[in-house]
């Protein structure tokens, strides 16, 4: 049998795969063999290369969506049993000790790849969820990344009609059209104008910033319509020096929301806030009927043994990298 293996980021810049010995499993707990691992590539890339607002402490063990099988279980677990597929928010590794609490059966319809999403599709769904979009309103996510993508489709789902999708690169907006976005339009000087003609409207009923830029801050309040409401889903990089609140905030009557998943309740559902599991849960439904379509954003697929390579990919910033799967198996 090979030993364990798991992925360290050792300093900024600097990964390496570790060799480890994974404890047996305690009372509530199980064992996991790891199939199959997502890179999250902002967070991931963020984290990795030390940038604004993450402040991590080394050594690093980066990743927060795997799919695996049960090979041990601890005392006292109920509900499941060695040999079932489970999803849970662990790190990249071959072998996780978790919580047996923690994991959630993946769907047996749903492939290992597509289960590996349900975590950034939770995510994304901070954006939408937060947003309380009615019925027929209209959405414009600005950035057509992975978590960008997600949430466009999550906002037609939530009844955002049409639903824009926004970036500065086309190949990620033909990327955005395969999954059934109402329309794209290519961030540059004529976007207002565009904007308009496409709702109808000055501005958008919700805008969702999905990029983690902070110049795009600005942006974002400027493309919302009055009264309108703009999530902040993307984890800014840096300062957004260039907002005017009078201007774009405080005259227009903006609510902006703050969508982070760390606002989520740890027990308890309210409107707009469910809890991780809950929306964990969902996500694996959306996934398993095929109310969310991930295939066509599947652009790299790694050897487990290869994920230096993996994030020297993600390091350059390559925009034709979107879902970055690992496979340990």
């Amino acid at each position: 049998m090979m030993p364990a293996r798991r992925v360290r980021v050792a300093a900024p810049g600097q990964v390496d795969l570790e060799t480890f010995e994974p404890a047996p499993p305690q009372a509530g707990q199980v064992l996991l063999r790891a199939l199959t691992t997502l890179v999250s590539p902002g967070t991931e890339r963020a984290f990795f290369l030390n940038l604004d607002n993450t402040d991590p402490s080394y050594p690093l063990y980066p990743g927060y969506s795997f799919v695996g099988e049960v090979s041990a279980c601890g005392a006292g677990v109920t509900g499941l049993s060695v040999g079932d597929r489970v999803a849970c928010s662990e790190a990249h590794c071959s072998h996780a000790l978790v919580e047996a609490r923690d994991c959630l059966p993946a769907p047996a319809d749903l492939s290992n790849e597509e289960a590996a999403f349900f975590n950034l599709l939770a995510i994304a769904m901070q954006g939408t969820r937060k947003a309380r979009i009615e019925l027929g309103e209209s959405v414009a996510v600005l950035g057509a990344g992975l978590i960008g993508i997600l949430a466009m489709r999550l906002a037609q789902l939530s009844g955002g009609l049409p639903v824009l999708g926004l970036d500065l690169d086309a190949g990620r907006l033909d990327l955005a059209r395969k999954i059934g976005v109402d329309h794209t339009l290519l961030c540059d000087d004529s976007l207002p104008a565009a904007l308009k003609t496409a709702l109808g409207s000055a501005g958008a009923d919700v805008v969702i910033e999905a990029t983690g830029a902070p110049q795009l801050v600005s942006t974002a309040f400027q493309l919302a319509a009055e009264k309108g409401r703009v999530v902040l889903l993307g984890s800014a990089r840096g300062d957004a020096d260039d907002v005017n609140f009078y201007r774009d905030v405080h005259r227009k009557g903006l609510l902006v929301i703050g969508g982070h998943e760390i606002t989520r309740p740890s027990h308890e559902d309210s409107p707009g806030y469910w809890t991780k599991t809950r929306e964990q849960k969902l996500c694996l439904e959306l996934l398993a009927r095929g109310r969310v379509e991930v295939k066509p954003l599947i652009t790299h697929r790694y050897s487990w043994r290869d994920f230096p390579e993996a994030y020297a990919h993600l390091a350059n910033w390559h925009k034709e990298a979107m879902g970055m799967v690992i496979k340990w198996t």
